[in-house]
């Protein structure tokens, strides 16, 4: 956690890393997760690098093994999680685990035609015996039945003439339903009526070869007469590809075919299932190496692709490679590439080198600060070494917040929900599941749980549970020393239904409420325009505190990199107009709170229009002043205030223009040999710190070295130091006014919250007087009440609050010392981090 507060130290590190020895260095360092790879070969293609093969091998396994993942989960099959860690496969490896992952998708496709050959054969036979199966009947037999004989006479008589030797055919088959009636339309209307056909829907359903699916099939029997019909016929059932069949004129020989057609099936189900038995072993190897097979390979090349990134020596037997590790760290980085050279016998070597680039930054996370650090990087990761608002953010938002949501029953609802989250958050099928919108409550369980910790807070202060007020401490309002002193009779009572309670009367007002707001308040006429007033003034309040705060945070960052002139030049310029204009409004509000009381309050002056006055130096004879001076004090601040204006836009241009002359007038010139020897001391002093530069400090955030030699315009920097002063002058006034949102929708949601309550709850009370109707007209009232509790003023009024909160995080709060222009230090790692 201590690295929460600014962001860690971290180094450039070179390593030089054995050939024999690079990938096991590598392998090791992915599995610890310390360093980030710099591309040392950023001009070179990806095609045109060392372990191009080897990656390409790599993708090639991935699709294979994409390919044994699909057949498993089309088998209805899940693929266990690999069994404890598995280490990065040695690159000998990579070739058993390609041969025996191809003979295996080899064997699977073998294996899986098979059966899909033997369920379109046995589809086709199951048809061929639905269609034999179906009474047709031959609609032109030549038969008549003579007798017991059972023959049957032909419907028409002997044809006799030219058409004698014509001869009924038949054309048997299936279809889709779908394709039924437009199929016998087209035949009626191509073959004229030249054709007699019949149609029937099978009795049972067919399973489909492909899908596997259950389906209907109708079967169709087709007489006609002569050559030419009998093409059309064919033409027509082949476009809409039907299944034809042949179809015998005898019932005895069609019977038969459908006995052998059966016992082909049998013995066709009998081999399929074989072959399913067999497919199922085929699939239980695969699920034995398909998990491990996965993280291995994955592995392998990722570790190939951070080779890709080093360069090669001169001699070719070592690989170099530059690393950004975390100072911390740097003891186990060599402990690592020393387990991981030890067996080739040559030892890798790793050494901090100088750098003139900014460092990555840094910041170690947990599972509570981890949403925390979240919100602060959306906005943008800090720069190298930068304070990090973040530690502050764990309180400060939670209760802006709750200033915006403050409510006792929703908080409670919002924490407990949370707390499940929170106290779930091993099991597998939480972490597992898939929903976006769970993932991203998940991933923010514990910013939840103090929102609404925070929530529950702010709701007894302003003494609210569901827009309901709570009587924990007796009021510190008595009505009935009211009406004891003030004469109320029957008839005034009668006369004016809104009473008015005088503090000034003895034992009226006995003092302020202990805790929060006075639940008297909740019965008063004025309850609006008294909140109205307290969270206004809260508002004010919080807001220059929040902003004040954050300009404080900005001394750490001046003194850190060394910019001391920048504290008298700029923070304290800031400080003073900030606080001598609305600090100054906030000791008023406060002064004004603990000189005034009740009894006085009705003559108690305006801070509103002291604070107009104060800008312009003018008097109000009506308004009193709050303190003697008070005229001559804001006069003074008023003037201290403009006086910084100039400081602040003048101040440190000046400075840095007067710095560079300087450094110019210091210069002096100096022969080539002088350079030369200069240059010759510099490259010595460069490798012994390198070399020994475990504990040295020489990345700093800021790089002194780099504003100092880049070039100095003038213009430039008085252009940027007026938007900073305009920015931040101007922004004082509307950051202020902003933080006024924090009382409207404190206001908002307390008034959705009284709204739902008088539209729903309270005329459902009303409505049934008797216990058992009361009860049966409060079940569904109630479930409404819930309902739009959690839809309206837990979900939307929390998203609006969450996202005003934010706001006031990143442009109010973080500007005023946070720059977040820097990059994440991304380690190379194999772990996926799943909090």
């Amino acid at each position: 956690m201590g690295s929460m507060f600014r962001s860690e130290e971290v180094a450039l590190v070179q390593l030089l890393l054995p050939t024999a020895a690079a990938y096991t260095c590598v392998s090791q360092l992915g599995e610890l997760g310390l360093v980030e790879f710099r591309d040392l070969n950023a001009s070179v293609s990806a095609f045109q690098r060392r372990f191009v093969v080897d990656v390409r091998r790599c993708e090639e396994l991935e699709k294979t093994f994409t390919f044994l993942k699909e057949e498993v989960q089309r088998a209805g099959l899940t693929l266990p999680p690999p069994e404890g860690a598995l280490p990065a496969p040695p690159p000998r490896e990579l070739l058993r685990i390609q041969e025996e992952t191809d003979r295996l998708a080899q064997e699977l496709r073998d294996v899986r035609g098979n059966q899909q050959a033997l369920r379109a054969q046995l589809h086709q036979l199951q048809l061929h015996s639905a269609v034999l199966d179906q009474s047709h009947g031959p609609p032109m037999a030549a038969a008549h039945t003579e007798g017991p004989s059972s023959e049957r006479t032909p419907l028409l008589p002997t044809a006799r003439g030219p058409h004698a030797d014509l001869k009924v055919n038949f054309v048997a088959g299936a279809v889709e339903p779908y394709k039924a009636a437009a199929l016998e339309r087209l035949l009626w209307r191509a073959c004229r009526g030249f054709l007699i056909a019949s149609f029937r829907e099978t009795e049972g359903q067919l399973e489909d070869p492909v899908t596997g699916e259950p389906a209907t099939w109708m079967t169709f029997v087709i007489s006609y007469w002569g050559e030419q019909i009998g093409q059309k016929i064919r033409k027509i059932t082949d476009c809409f590809h039907c299944h034809v069949f042949p179809y015998l004129e005898q019932e005895e020989a069609r019977r038969g075919v459908l006995q052998q057609l059966q016992q082909q099936s049998q013995e066709l189900q009998e081999v399929l299932g074989e072959t399913e038995r067999f497919l199922s072993q085929v699939l239980g190897r695969v699920q034995q190496l398909l998990p491990p097979g996965q993280v291995q390979i994955r592995k392998m090349k990722a570790v190939y692709l951070a080779l890709n990134q080093c360069s090669v020596s001169t001699t070719h037997k070592c690989l170099i490679a530059e690393v950004w590790c975390a100072t911390r760290d740097l003891p186990t980085l060599q402990q690592a590439l020393q387990d991981g050279s030890s067996e080739e016998g040559v030892s890798a070597v790793a050494h901090r080198i100088p750098c003139r680039d900014m460092p990555p930054t840094l910041v170690r996370t947990n599972r509570f600060t981890a949403s925390f650090q979240g919100i602060v990087d959306a906005y943008g990761v800090g720069r190298y070494r930068e304070v990090n608002p973040a530690p502050y953010t764990i309180i400060t938002f939670p209760f802006l917040f709750a200033v915006m949501f403050g409510d006792v029953g929703h908080g409670l609802l919002m924490f407990l929900f949370a707390l499940a989250m929170v106290l779930t958050e091993n099991r597998p099928s939480v972490k597992a599941a898939q929903n976006e919108i769970w993932q991203t409550f998940f991933g923010g369980r514990y910013l939840l749980l103090l929102m609404g910790l925070f929530s529950v807070y702010t709701g007894f202060i302003y003494n609210e549970c569901f827009s309901r007020a709570t009587t924990i401490f007796p009021s510190g309002w008595s009505v009935a020393a009211m009406a004891n002193q003030s004469g109320w009779s029957d008839k005034y009572l009668s006369q004016h239904p809104m009473l008015t309670l005088n503090p000034n009367i003895t034992g009226v007002f006995l003092g302020p409420y202990p805790f929060g707001i006075d639940p008297i308040w909740s019965l008063a006429t004025n309850h609006l325009s008294f909140l109205n007033s307290f969270k206004m003034k809260m508002s004010v309040i919080l807001g220059v505190t929040h902003m004040a705060f954050g300009v404080f945070l900005g001394i750490f960052n001046h003194m850190h990199f060394g910019q001391a002139h920048r504290l008298l030049l700029e923070t304290l310029p800031e400080l003073i107009f900030l606080l001598g204009l609305f600090g100054y409004l906030v000791f008023l509000i406060v002064y004004k709170w603990l000189r005034e009381s009740a009894a006085s309050a009705s003559t108690a002056p305006s801070i509103l229009i002291h604070f107009i006055n104060m800008f312009l130096f003018a008097q109000s004879p009506t308004n009193q002043p709050l303190f003697h001076g008070q005229e001559v004090v804001q006069y003074v601040l008023v003037v201290l205030a403009l006086a910084t204006v100039p400081i602040l836009l003048l101040g440190t241009p000046l400075y840095l223009l007067r710095q560079h002359r300087r450094r110019n007038t210091q210069r002096r010139p100096a022969g080539r040999e002088d350079k030369d020897s200069d240059k010759l001391l510099a490259s010595s002093d460069a490798s012994s710190t390198s070399v020994n530069s475990w504990n040295a400090d020489e990345e700093k955030a800021g790089i002194p070295g780099d504003e100092e030699e880049a070039e100095f315009v003038p213009s430039e920097v008085f252009m940027h130091q007026a938007i900073h002063t305009i920015e931040f002058c101007l922004g004082c006034i509307s950051n202020t006014a902003s933080y006024l949102r924090l009382w409207a929708l404190s206001l908002a949601h307390a008034q959705l919250s009284e709204v739902l309550w008088a539209m729903v709850m309270r005329i459902g009370l009303g409505m049934g007087r008797e216990m058992g109707m009361a009860a049966v007209v409060l079940v569904p009232v109630f479930a409404a009440f819930a309902v739009l509790t959690v839809a309206i003023l837990l979900v939307m009024e929390g998203l609006s609050a969450f996202l005003h909160a934010l706001r006031l995080h990143w442009v109010e709060f973080q500007n005023k010392f946070y720059s977040g222009t820097g990059y994440k230090l991304s380690p190379f790692t194999f772990t996926v981090d799943n909090e």
